[in-house]
């Protein structure tokens, strides 16, 4: 998988819950994977969302330091920045394809990062957004990684 995969926040946070023994292994491999070949992207809303989740809803939440050093090494994927642009284009697909304004900003973002895939467990699995696929990593017809 050398294509660019956008990871939505919830991905990120099954890597760290221990409370889900089927979809953290799922999502851990899907993020070494990425790792392994430099092909991760995300927004910084994404990175917002996983600290405050990840620290304050999360049981047992990861201690601060370690989420801070977390959305620090994930500072390397080049989080999409939101602008003006990226709120238009958000708008734009919030009202073509009916999502939420979260999920529109996080596609919209995807779309700015030229992914192939977004990977999310909360849109609809194999929908094309004009060539970007989204993909549920934890259904059971998803590609695996690597």
């Amino acid at each position: 998988m050398s294509d660019k995969v956008f990871v939505d926040t919830n991905v990120l946070l099954y890597a760290r819950d221990a409370g889900q023994p089927v979809k953290q292994p799922i999502a851990q491999s899907w993020l070494a994977a990425l790792w392994d070949q430099r092909s991760g992207r995300l927004s910084f809303q994404v990175l917002q969302e996983y600290y405050v989740n990840v620290t304050q809803k999360l049981k047992p939440g990861l201690p601060v330091e370690q989420a801070r050093q977390d959305v620090r090494n994930l500072m390397l994927w080049n989080p999409i920045a939101t602008d003006a642009a990226l709120l238009e284009s958000a708008w734009k697909l919030a009202d073509r394809f009916k999502f939420s304004w979260w999920d529109a900003l996080i596609v919209a973002a995807a779309r700015r990062a030229d992914c192939a895939l977004l990977l999310s467990e909360d849109m609809q699995h194999g929908l094309n957004i004009d060539g970007m696929i989204i993909v549920n990593p934890f259904a059971s017809n998803a590609p695996t990684p690597g």
